[in-house]
């Protein structure tokens, strides 16, 4: 029994018509018509009643065709999942993240990532919570790394939680101890305080000044406009404070004094998206799968 008769064998019995047939899986109908009567002889017995005009299934051609069925359906699932295989020894993977993100969660995980699939190329797109959900949208992302809740909730994303990641305070050590010298800092002892400020759409920016603004001031401004590098370069040359992840002040090195905010404090969360109604390529969900368990 070889599997291109079975092919053959299915086609017959869903169209009734051995040209039909023939036409659908792309051979010539005498040729057709030859392999399912091998077939017929290797399994001894007729599988469909010939009449002008009118074919129909014996009892064993009834009997075979659900088995049929299975056997192509379980090779097809088969040759998909070896494919997606192959895919892992090379492709790309387009991932869009915050600039926090990309200086604190990701060089760990991408370095993994790429040391168990070299040959797939990473390519990054840094951006706000806001811009990466439009890029998501349109197909241009395979994956993004946001901020909780999204700027335009949309129906047509999956989200995942990743983490929930605490801010602090980020000062020169040169500088006077923000918040009087205490080993933590409120919201409230940010009022008088030059900050160091990031651009329009940063979810940082968001989140900052709206914690100031529910402890009843405005925050003072000494630098905005910057991205995650430029804010921390200058904090370290003292031009004020910044709130930035845990994260982020951890893998930053030496030039910067980080001091925690005091309980309730301030917190992100991080989700994974991705559209709802396309399923993400293989490398991209296996680099899905490394995020959800780092």
């Amino acid at each position: 029994m070889q599997f291109q008769q079975l092919q053959y064998f299915v086609a017959v019995a869903e169209t009734r018509h051995f040209t039909r047939a023939a036409d659908l899986v792309h051979v010539a109908q005498p040729s057709l018509s030859q392999q399912i009567k091998a077939l017929e002889r290797e399994l001894g017995a007729d599988l469909f009643l010939r009449a002008r005009g009118n074919i129909t299934l014996t009892d064993a051609g009834e009997a075979l065709l659900p088995l049929a069925r299975r056997i192509l359906a379980d090779a097809d699932t088969a040759r998909h999942e070896v494919q997606e295989l192959a895919q892992l020894r090379r492709g790309r993977v387009r991932l869009g993240a915050t600039p926090s993100l990309c200086t604190g969660l990701l060089p760990d995980v991408l370095r993994a990532f790429h040391d168990r699939y070299p040959g797939i190329r990473l390519l990054i797109e840094e951006g706000g919570s806001h811009d990466l959900v439009r890029e998501l949208a349109r197909g241009a992302l395979d994956l993004a790394l946001v901020v909780l809740p999204l700027p335009t909730p949309s129906p047509a994303l999956t989200t995942v939680e990743l983490l929930r990641e605490d801010l602090v305070v980020v000062s020169s050590p040169e500088a006077p101890r923000p918040g009087g010298g205490r080993r933590t800092v409120r919201i409230a002892d940010l009022e008088g305080e030059r900050l160091v400020m990031f651009r329009h759409g940063y979810d940082l920016r968001e989140l900052t000044v709206a914690a100031c603004r529910a402890e009843g001031f405005e925050p003072d401004f000494a630098v905005e406009g910057g991205e995650m590098d430029a804010v921390l370069g200058f904090v370290r040359a003292g031009l004020g404070v910044a709130v930035v992840p845990r994260m982020v002040a951890a893998r930053s090195g030496r030039g910067l004094r980080v001091t925690p905010l005091a309980r309730p404090g301030l917190h992100r969360t991080i989700a994974l998206a991705h559209r709802s109604d396309v399923a993400p390529p293989r490398a991209a969900r296996e680099l899905q799968r490394m995020l959800l368990q780092r």
